[in-house]
Order: C-alpha cells, then sequence, then structure tokens
C-alpha cells in the first residue's frame, strides 16, 4: 500500500453488515485504504501478499457479476485463498439450512464470509453463528454496504469531496438496498441527497431518512452534482408498480431533456446492470464525459480489497472486537 500510515490502522468492528451504525471517520477510513489500492490495481504487478494465507468464502445465494466477480479479484490480488461456493449446487438446494450451512463452514475456519442473499437480515443472522469476519455483500432489500462505498469513491476522487454534493438517486427506490445504503452514507459524509420516483416505487415515509422527496425528474434533477440511476428489480415486483416499461422511460428514465435541468458538469452514475431505455437512454450511459459507470466498476475492486483487509486485520487477537 502506498500510505504507510494507513497500515496500522484498525477498523472497529468484527464485521460489515452494513452503512448504518459506521462514524464518518469509519467511513472515511474505507474510503482512504480503498484509494491506495486504485493506484495498486493500475499497476502492471497488480498483486500483493497482504492475506497470504488467509481463506475468503464467495457465498452467494443470488446471482451478482459484478459484485462476485470483484470480490474474487479483490481477494486473489490481495494474495488470499478464494472459494466461490455455488448455492445451486449446494447441501442448501437439498434442504440444509442457513443456520446449518454457517456451521459447517465454521468448522472450515475461513477468515472471511462474503455473503450475498435474497432476504433482509440473513446475513446477521449468519454472522452471530461464525467465527470469522462477515461481509454482506447484499441483503434483500437493507443494505448493499460496498456499493455504496465504491459509489462514495467514485464521487469523492472526482469532486475532491463528498460534504456539501447535492445528489439524486432516481428510480425504484422502494426495492433497492443500494439506495438505502447511499442515502445512511451521503448524509453521514454531509451531502444532500434527493430521491426521485413514482409514489408506488418509495417506502412509506422515506422522509424520516432525511431526504428530500420528487416524483418529477426535472424538478428533482434542478442543480444536481450527481445522478444515480437505479434498475427496476421487477424479480422483487408483485403486482403492477408502473402501466409499462415505455411509460416509465418515459417520465422517470433518463435522458438528456430530464438531464439538463442538473449542473452542466453533473456526474452519471448506475450500480448496474443497467435496463437501457428502460431507467436510462443508451446515448447518455455511454456519455463519457459524464458518465463514470465503468469508473464504478473500477472503484468497486478497490473498496472490496480495502474492506477484505481492514476486517482481517487482528482476527483472532482482538475478542473484544464489536459487532456492527
Amino acid at each position: 500500500m502506498a500510505d504507510d500510515s494507513l497500515d496500522t490502522k484498525r477498523f472497529p468492528h468484527r464485521h460489515l453488515l452494513g452503512i448504518e451504525g459506521l462514524s464518518r471517520d469509519e467511513i472515511a477510513l474505507l474510503l482512504d485504504v480503498s484509494d491506495t489500492y486504485v493506484d495498486q490495481n493500475r499497476q502492471v504487478d497488480k498483486k500483493v501478499s497482504t492475506l497470504r494465507g488467509r481463506t475468503i468464502i464467495n457465498l452467494f445465494f443470488e446471482n451478482s457479476t459484478r459484485t462476485r466477480t470483484s470480490f474474487e479479484l479483490a481477494g486473489k490480488r490481495l494474495g488470499a485463498d478464494v472459494i466461490n461456493m455455488s448455492v445451486s449446487d449446494s447441501a442448501i438446494k437439498k434442504g440444509e439450512t442457513l443456520i446449518d450451512t454457517a456451521m459447517t463452514l465454521n468448522a472450515m475456519h475461513p477468515d472471511v464470509l462474503v455473503v450475498r442473499h435474497s432476504n433482509s437480515g440473513a446475513v446477521q443472522l449468519l454472522s452471530e453463528k461464525v467465527n470469522c469476519a462477515v461481509v454482506n455483500a447484499g441483503d434483500g432489500s437493507h443494505e448493499h454496504p460496498t456499493q455504496a462505498l465504491l459509489d462514495a469513491l467514485t464521487m469523492r476522487r472526482r469532486r475532491g469531496n463528498i460534504e456539501g454534493l447535492l445528489v439524486a438517486i432516481c428510480g425504484d427506490i422502494l426495492h433497492s438496498r443500494v439506495a438505502r445504503s447511499n442515502i445512511l452514507l451521503l448524509q453521514t459524509m454531509g451531502a444532500r441527497v434527493r430521491v426521485i420516483a413514482p409514489r408506488t416505487l418509495l417506502p412509506t415515509a422515506i422522509e424520516n431518512l432525511g431526504v428530500e422527496v420528487f416524483h418529477d425528474m426535472k424538478v428533482g434533477l434542478k442543480d444536481c452534482d450527481i445522478v444515480m440511476m437505479l434498475r427496476l428489480q421487477t424479480e422483487r415486483m408483485h403486482g403492477s408498480f408502473f402501466p409499462s416499461v415505455r411509460e416509465y422511460f418515459h417520465f422517470f428514465g433518463l435522458d438528456y431533456d430530464k438531464l439538463s435541468a442538473a449542473k452542466p458538469d453533473a456526474l452519471i452514475m448506475h450500480p448496474g446492470p443497467s435496463n437501457r431505455g428502460v431507467e436510462i437512454d443508451s446515448e447518455v450511459a455511454d456519455d463519457y464525459s459524464r458518465s463514470v459507470i465503468h469508473e464504478q466498476v473500477e472503484m468497486g475492486v478497490a473498496v472490496r480489497m480495502a474492506c477484505l483487509d481492514l476486517m482481517t486485520r487482528g482476527i483472532g487477537d482482538d475478542p473484544d472486537q464489536r459487532n456492527l
């Protein structure tokens, strides 16, 4: 790592289950360490031996190309032994419970479990049954902490600071763990957050999170520094939330007309995978003068390296580390 002063810093939580509960300093530490790994990943020799001898198990109950691949790459670049568990081929499909699976994996003495699950709270439950560190790679509609961290790193590197930014999160807020984690992180770091969506795709009493709520894209995007689009999570929808995809795009899909309300240099973000012609126009998504979608993917590897690094520092010698 380039910054030696960060080498000895410790993350005070045993697990990373969410952004909720993290302090401003703790988030800043995660971002600072991530920054050093961005530089490392741009070298010809990208591999270090920081986690040599450590074992990381990626346990994904939901499919995810970006998140699983970046966690795998992060672990390998740190020198760890990385195991990807395919749930479709595992004993879980034969009737084994989540707790049984946790106990089985715990007996193998891994250092970190990276878990993605379709049910909110499942990762928390699993973390209570194992001795190793657990990183939440997304649980239901609850949280996706590393996505929020990589989004924040992208913003910070492009804008210099998160404090004072006006960020609009647009689309399917109701089903989005990305939206929730971003709202929590951005507000902790001093940004103003707006959410823009049809009423049917907003959680009840979302105003209690301290966000400004809009139902019109051009009004909500006025003077925004960051425009973050979210995909429609149809796999979590039961019932009708909007008349048609075509009508949804007309009112809430990001095109240049709607984007004109934001600042001229507003950055366009999307956690992926993006549905072109649904929540974002192809021309806008490919506008590399403003779109940082591919940069978010790059930042994802660095953030996950930082998380794995920090979560394994002092494992086994600090029984007083508290759970998050």
